[in-house]
């Protein structure tokens, strides 16, 4: 049984996401990023639909006071 992936944060650019990402695996979290930006060639899409973080379902709230912590 998989679990449930769910986004605990949304930032403008992969770059922001990819520093979120680094402090969740820090803390043993795993943690990966979407986005819609076709494929790559349109990064400026990043901007209009965000790059969403997401972790299991089980670690949400971990995740979310993670990133309130370092991410201010």
């Amino acid at each position: 049984m998989t679990n449930m992936k769910v986004v605990v944060a949304e930032f403008e650019s992969a770059l922001e996401a990819q520093i979120a990402i680094g402090h969740l695996e820090a803390a043993g979290i795993e943690a990966r990023f979407i986005k819609d930006d076709a494929g790559g060639m349109l990064p400026s899409l990043q901007h209009t639909t965000g790059v969403r973080v997401l972790v299991d379902e089980a670690k949400r709230q971990q995740a979310e006071a993670i990133l309130r912590e370092k991410m201010e």
